[in-house]
């Protein structure tokens, strides 16, 4: 229950959470924001979608959170001819010590603690949809027989947003599952010229393991007691109802802008990263700048558009923008 956390598993979250940010800052230089975003949403327990243009670090910031954990790591290369068996596995015909033949099962690379779905929009929609029911579910099922997949279970995709021959964009629908999407954009000159000094000399950042499984599940259970008050709970709601342009909430932006706005899963990740950021605050209950904090990674893959917004260029970024100048927070 929510009431039995103590300093303790909060400074200790704190404490392991640090840790963690700190080795991965060994080898990625800058993205302070954007690792702080990826580790909330790690220890809230969802998924994440990197999206940015090619050779921004993305595919090495992810090898280094595994480095970094005590996990298994598995890796997808997205491509056309990708199957959906080449992601959660198949069936296999052996012969026994008896002489006969039998099934076995070999495993897939999702069947890890985390997976890297390297360029997710590259391969067909049928693929991309057993990725996703794997992500959701947090278990496959082949030839009628179902396998669970490890606990923790995290899936970070990435996707490059500027080439769009041959590849399939996720469904709006399936995109929902990430709980958050992650804008990466390039560094400034400072940033530059520490990833020279640190890609192009001959020595190597050396990442060693800070967190095991057990202590990531502990962490994710110490992010489920944090206490949401009631109006804290009604300010979320009313941020992601607003996203809807039938809403009373709508603001003038989501109401010409938008043509459907965030699912209930859009609330729930405001909540559960609104604890994470409580937690890193130091507070045992999380507060409405808490869910302002999270809301642009947590909803802009949440809102989808209208051809008037695409055709004058307004994200949904700037939807969420007008959200938050516009709905006040309800009285505690």
């Amino acid at each position: 229950m929510a009431e039995e956390i103590s300093r303790e598993s909060i400074e200790q979250f704190q404490q392991r959470f640090e840790r963690l940010r700190t080795e991965i800052a060994k080898r990625i230089v800058g993205y302070r924001e954007i690792i702080e975003q990826i580790l909330v949403a790690m220890f809230a327990g969802g998924h994440v979608l990197l999206e940015g243009v090619p050779g921004l670090g993305k595919t090495l910031m992810v090898k280094t959170i595994s480095e970094a954990t005590r996990l298994s790591f598995g890796r997808i290369q997205f491509t056309p001819d990708l199957m959906p068996a080449d992601i959660t596995g198949t069936n296999i015909i052996y012969d026994d010590e008896h002489g006969g033949r039998k099934f076995r099962f070999e495993q897939g690379p999702i069947f890890a603690h985390l997976v890297l779905a390297d360029e997710v929009n590259r391969a067909t929609p049928k693929t991309q949809s057993a990725l996703l029911e794997a992500m959701q579910e947090h278990r496959v099922t082949v030839g009628g027989t179902t396998h669970v997949l490890p606990e923790p279970c995290w899936v970070m995709a990435t996707q490059n947003p500027i080439e769009m021959e041959g590849t399939y964009p996720l469904p709006e629908a399936q995109v929902d599952r990430f709980f958050f999407k992650v804008d990466i954009k390039p560094q400034g000159e400072e940033e530059l010229l520490g990833i020279i000094d640190r890609t192009t000399g001959d020595e190597e950042a050396e990442i060693n393991p800070v967190l095991d499984r057990e202590e990531i599940i502990e962490m994710q259970r110490t992010v489920r007691q944090v206490l949401v008050a009631e109006f804290v709970q009604r300010y979320a709601a009313r941020v992601a109802l607003g996203t809807h342009p039938d809403s009373p909430y709508a603001t003038d932006k989501s109401r010409q802008f938008v043509r459907f706005g965030a699912s209930p899963r859009g609330v729930q990740a405001l909540i559960l990263a609104g604890k994470v950021r409580a937690l890193l605050a130091d507070r045992l209950n999380v507060s409405c700048q808490d869910i302002r904090d999270v809301v642009r990674p947590a909803l802009r893959h949440r809102i989808i558009r209208n051809f008037e917004a695409e055709a004058e260029g307004i994200s949904t970024d700037s939807v969420i923008e007008s959200l938050l100048d516009v709905v006040a927070e309800p009285a505690a």
